[in-house]
């Protein structure tokens, strides 16, 4: 008699993304796989010649309500999770008359690009692109992957089929891999959860960032924080050599055309973590610059060393913004990070020289721009369009702040002083030239770290005294670095003056005009002071503590 031939080991391919698909699929069969398959994808291999069995041959029952439901049967989960090493249920499987399935590739619906339609989906439309089918299919053959090879990754495809061809058979595939392939199927199903819960949130409760006073966020904040981000890149290291770091990119902004994260790079080395977050810092503000409140100065630049602006300027043209931000703070400019909101023409590239630049940031480069600035070795571009974006102006948005043991979370937003409702609080009227002064000011204080105080002439920073302990000992910094820019110049404060000695050293280093936010129990000190000094000062009751 002859011997029983043993089933051949079953694969079951359902996949939406289905990039390298069918070299798998025709990979698996050189390997002697049966393939098994739902849908679309059973179309697609079958239209590339391959033969494939349907779930439903499996299951002895068709698929209902236009494939709503289809692999959820114990045809298909009972193969997936047996655990073949142990008799009872590898009996039971063949009682059941069930083959095992040894590989399983499968990804699932893109809700994340559905949930970014504009416009927006209605809700009936975006619930059918939740998955029911596919995740548990993953998570059933993550959870067994001592018995089942899942592939949830397109780029995966190629070094499964290399594992099984080495180890001459599937089950022999090394438990390393196997761990890996459930461990990315797991992350796989967790972010796609988590794009759910975000969106319906959005669409139940609402956006917190979206609602404009702080009792409305706060109704509408998330019982749990939730975040799904993928990995970009590894990074050289972190803040220092001794700290490990990579780039990651929110689920919800990795379609968007252009952000920080997915900025164009070119020249030099690869971006460090420190010039990642200090970009960031950069962005920001030349992104709250770039308004139509300046139309005579529409060119904005920003240089921001260690996470704090050294200088911040509007001008009439580029170069002049930039030689005016330069003029700032010249000596912390060296390893900075730079912004423009326009195309870098070759004027500015020219300003720019040989002066030590970590990183350009703009919208563009002109080619002559670009020659220039690419001689000089290590300097990096970035190209990216948010700093000019004046259509789409900052936004509130909600951060998160990780602490020991937990994380917290604030709104954030650029600064939306009603400037109607300031309070000239001084017998010295500011003059409508200080007031716009004032605005600016405020703008660049809102991005410095606290205590913060910031020195202007018209829109450009002269001094800037950032991260100080002491409100007055800011100021001291502020008034060396503007030396005698500081006469006449007007003066921002992200918080009150506690006691009337920072005013006392604003007003000897040649402030005439001051904005502060109020509200200290010396507040009328203060004002005396001012006052006494022939200084203007208004009070917004809007505080800009940065920490």
């Amino acid at each position: 008699m002859s011997a029983v031939q043993s089933p051949p080991p079953r694969a079951l391919l359902s996949v939406w993304n289905k990039t390298g698909i069918v070299e798998f699929a025709n990979g698996l069969v050189e390997l002697g796989f049966e393939l098994v398959s739902t849908g679309g994808t059973a179309r697609t291999l079958r239209e590339a010649g391959l033969s494939v069995r349907s779930v439903s041959d499996l299951t002895n029952h068709p698929e209902i309500f236009d494939g709503r439901v289809k692999s959820l049967h114990p045809a298909i989960h009972g193969p997936l999770l047996a655990r073949l090493h142990q008799d009872d249920d590898a009996n039971e499987l063949a009682r059941l008359g069930y083959s095992p399935i040894r590989v399983v590739a499968c990804n699932l619906y893109p809700f994340g690009d559905a949930a970014a339609q504009q416009p927006p989906l209605e809700d009936a439309a975006l619930l059918e692109m939740i998955d029911i089918g596919g995740p548990t299919m993953v998570r059933a053959s993550a959870k067994n992957h001592q018995h089942v090879l899942i592939a949830t990754n397109p780029s995966r495809y190629g070094r499964i089929l290399t594992a099984i061809r080495e180890a001459k058979d599937v089950q022999n595939v090394d438990m390393r891999l196997r761990q890996s392939l459930a461990l990315e199927a797991f992350e796989h199903t967790a972010a796609y959860d988590v794009a759910i819960a975000q969106e319906l949130h959005r669409r139940v409760k609402g956006d917190p960032a979206a609602f404009d006073t702080p009792e409305e966020q706060r109704d509408r904040l998330p019982q749990q924080m939730l975040s799904a981000s993928n990995l970009v890149t590894t990074l050289r290291y972190g803040e220092n050599a001794h700290q490990a770091a990579a780039l990651y990119v929110d689920h919800d902004t990795l379609n968007e055309a252009s952000t920080l994260v997915t900025a164009e790079v070119e020249g030099g080395k690869a971006m460090s973590y420190n010039n990642y977050s200090d970009a960031d810092a950069t962005l920001r503000l030349c992104r709250s610059l770039s308004t139509n409140e300046w139309p005579d100065t529409p060119h904005a630049c920003v240089i921001v060393k260690h996470n704090n602006p050294c200088g911040a300027a509007l001008g009439a043209t580029q170069r002049e913004a930039f030689e005016r931000a330069l003029a700032s703070d010249p000596e912390s400019a060296f390893g900075s990070i730079i912004c423009f909101n326009e195309i870098v023409d070759a004027s500015t590239a020219e300003a720019v020289g040989d002066l030590f630049v970590e990183v350009m940031m703009a919208p563009g480069y002109s080619e002559e721009a670009k020659t220039v600035l690419m001689a000089k070795k290590n300097r990096r571009l970035l190209t990216i369009q948010s700093p000019n974006d004046r259509l789409s102006p900052l936004t509130r948005t909600l951060v998160r702040k990780p602490i020991e043991g937990g994380v917290l979370v604030q709104t954030e937003e650029p600064p939306i002083i009603d400037w109607d409702k300031a309070k000239t609080v001084t017998e010295q009227q500011p003059t409508k030239a200080q007031l716009d002064s004032m605005k600016f000011a405020v703008r660049v204080c809102e991005q410095v770290k606290s205590n913060a105080i910031v020195m202007v002439q018209g829109t450009a920073t002269v001094g800037i005294g950032p991260g100080q302990t002491s409100r007055v000992e800011a100021v001291r910094i502020a008034a060396r670095r503007a030396g005698e820019r500081a006469k006449g110049c007007v003066l921002a404060s992200d918080a009150f003056f506690p006691f009337k000695d920072g005013l006392e050293q604003a007003a000897e280093a040649g402030a005439t005009a001051i904005v502060q936010p109020g509200g200290s129990i010396r507040d009328q000190e203060v004002i005396d002071e001012a006052n006494a000094r022939g200084i203007a000062m208004l009070f917004t009751s809007h505080r800009l503590f940065r920490h």
